[in-house]
């Protein structure tokens, strides 16, 4: 199954450094990733633990690899975690299908828009994906094997999956509906370290907001497209897996994370489709299996490679657009740029909201010479991602000895912080100052304010 790793690996090559620029999840994985050892210690105490792991290992990649290219040190590891799960996948649809839908399997899952989304991300969400996938492949064959060996290595797979991402977890779900009666005690003790594990970090989720309509519809679009092709290859079992089918593991791996996350984001939001990345994983089993059944007959094999050829070139823009700098929301290098360009030494800077002060840390000569005027401590000297900042009457009274400021915040009609640092930073821009200009980049505004006629 060297051929789907190997597309997956080409796909995730391609393109890597997406015209130099980055998005800032990853800036924040770029400037923890180089925080010393002590410092970052300090920061996952109080804030990202959830990610911590993660960042600790991209320490360690940071420190050995030197002075290479930076960009390709943050998403190396996710192309190279994206291709060992397309493998791994392929391997896992072989046992539970045949040669050619695990073949199928793995090709579809290299090509999913999403999947070549994350694998080149700097974020531990393709890592998470690549574990789980292992973890499910172990499973299988601890089901069929009886091997208490295997069972303890399905284990220890999804721990350090939910020790770098605690909705791992939640792949929990998808085994449970496809572990055979038989089988339930031995899954059961396997599983359990896990479930304990995240129970333990489950406060570190709090900045989400609810799934809107786009989410919703695409999660009920794609589970009816999975339940279509469930029922394609419904009778679909290996002999040598003591009743696990593949359409009960591969519709608990696409619909049941996922939809928990849904419902329970009707009480405390924690959806986000990234969160469950591994679930793509059902699709392209369901996928690739249907794929095999339609080919194996005569008169729907032309129509079927018809059709799949169809949606290889239909997913081509896709593919090219998600390797240009505006397939995220937005551009660190693009906003540091043309804060350095807005602003004069002496200006002083405000991020609004301040957690987008993550803008600036890939690249702190773009605000060389510029005043921070809400800062209290850097995020490295706070232990913070994003710094700390003075209380609100302070930030009034600097900003009313500035003469010019340069803003940096987020486009138009995003909702706006009501804390009372962040309406003291709106209240005295509107009041004492006046806009000179706006430069809109790609996912942020940069704007120069003055006072009243000196723009």
């Amino acid at each position: 199954m060297y051929a789907p790793a190997l597309l997956s690996l080409t796909l995730g090559l391609w393109g890597i450094r997406r015209g130099g620029t980055m998005w800032r999840d990853e800036a924040v994985t770029y400037d923890m990733a180089r925080r010393s050892l002590p410092d970052l210690w300090s920061t996952l105490a109080g804030a990202d633990a959830v990610h911590g792991l993660y960042y600790l290992l991209m320490h360690l990649l940071f420190e050995v690899t030197g002075g290479l290219d930076p960009l390709l040190v943050l998403r190396l590891p996710s192309v190279l975690a994206t291709a060992a799960a397309t493998g791994t996948l392929a391997l896992l649809g072989r046992r539970l299908a045949g040669p050619r839908a695990g073949l199928l399997a793995g090709a579809v899952f290299a090509l999913l828009p999403q999947v070549q989304r994350y694998a080149q991300e700097g974020r531990s969400y393709a890592i998470v994906c690549a574990l789980v996938v292992w973890a499910t492949y172990l499973l299988v064959r601890a089901v069929a094997s009886r091997d208490g060996r295997t069972w303890v290595a399905y284990g220890a797979v999804l721990v350090a999956a939910g020790l770098l991402h605690e909705f791992a977890v939640l792949a929990l779900t998808a085994h449970a509906v496809a572990v055979p009666r038989a089988a339930r005690r031995a899954w059961a003790g396997a599983a359990a370290p896990l479930a304990v594990l995240s129970t333990r970090q489950s406060d570190q989720v709090s900045w989400i907001g609810r799934p809107g309509a786009g989410a919703l519809a695409g999660f009920a679009g794609t589970a009816a497209v999975a339940l279509v092709c469930a029922a394609m290859c419904r009778n679909t079992t290996s002999r040598v897996l003591r009743g696990v089918r593949l359409p009960a593991l591969a519709l608990g791996l696409l619909v049941l994370p996922a939809l928990l996350l849904l419902l329970v984001s009707l009480v405390t939001p924690l959806y986000v489709d990234r969160y469950v990345l591994y679930g793509q994983s059902g699709t392209a089993l369901l996928t690739g299996a249907a794929l095999d059944r339609l080919t194996r007959a005569r008169r729907t094999r032309t129509a079927a490679l018809a059709c799949a050829g169809m949606a290889v070139l239909a997913l081509l823009p896709v593919t090219l657009q998600l390797r240009a700098p505006q397939s995220r929301v937005d551009d660190v290098g693009a906003i540091a740029r043309a804060v350095a360009e807005a602003g004069a030494p002496g200006d002083g800077v405000l991020y609004l909201p301040a957690r987008r002060r993550v803008w600036s840390l890939p690249d702190p000569g773009s605000v060389r010479g510029l005043r921070d005027l809400a800062l209290d401590r850097t995020p490295a000297a706070s232990h913070t991602l994003y710094g700390s900042e003075v209380p609100a009457p302070v930030i009034r009274a600097r900003m009313i000895t500035a003469t010019r400021i340069v803003a940096v915040s987020d486009p138009a009609g995003q909702p706006l912080d009501a804390t009372p640092g962040e309406i003291v930073k709106r209240r005295v821009l509107a009041t004492y100052f006046e806009k000179c200009g706006t430069r809109r980049v790609q996912g942020a505004r940069v704007t120069v304010y003055a006072r009243p006629g000196t723009c």
